[in-house]
């Protein structure tokens, strides 16, 4: 494991191994893993991916080819002058709070999925796994903090038994464009499924 290789070479403590591995693992599984390479068989298996239904979609295709210039234009520059000129905001604050300070925090909502819902949280639908149930998350990140349901239905388009409640924003998009024919066969958990698995849990 890397946490423990990272921790082995901070001290050979025992008591001070575990404290450093859980700061290493919330490290790491939050924005660490953006910082090392991808392990060969990791690349060798997306190879492998079929994306034909991608490469042939032509709007993402068309998102793919000039991401590098809409990405800054619509992320950065575009929230940073409508606050400056339609509001008359300070060109300064303006870019620390619509651009720096909304991206900072979209990126580590996004993360905490990964970290913050992995280590705290409730565990309703199955406990012998990491990820949790955390509404904090959910909240920052709009929905992807039911974390605990979404790897026991991991096909579950709603990634969470409540639905499009106010902590799920995601779902509510997908069922609007459901809705407008955008998407289509989505699939959920049946409410015999949730019981079944309820069941199981007060073994």
């Amino acid at each position: 494991m890397i946490e423990f290789e990272i921790t082995a070479f901070i001290t050979n403590s025992p008591t001070q191994t575990r404290i450093h591995t859980t700061r290493a693992e919330v490290f790491l599984s939050h924005v660490g893993w953006l910082l090392l390479r991808k392990h060969k068989q990791v690349i060798a298996k997306g190879n492998t991916l079929d994306l034909s239904d991608l490469e042939n979609d032509p709007v993402v295709m068309f998102q793919k080819r000039y991401y590098m210039i809409f990405a800054p234009i619509l992320c950065l520059v575009v929230p940073a002058w409508v606050s400056w000129y339609y509001f008359e905001e300070d060109l300064y604050v303006a870019w620390t709070t619509t651009c720096c300070l909304r991206y900072v925090f979209t990126l580590h909502a996004t993360w905490a999925v990964n970290s913050v819902a992995h280590i705290w949280g409730t565990k309703p639908y199955n406990r012998d796994i990491k990820p949790t149930e955390n509404i904090f998350v959910s909240i920052c990140s709009f929905g992807e903090g039911w974390h605990n349901y979404h790897h026991v239905f991991p096909w579950d388009y709603k990634a969470g038994e409540l639905g499009s409640c106010r902590t799920n924003v995601s779902t509510a998009i997908i069922e609007l464009m459901a809705k407008i024919g955008w998407a289509y066969d989505l699939k959920s958990a049946t409410p015999e499924m949730l019981k079944l698995r309820r069941s199981r849990m007060e073994k």
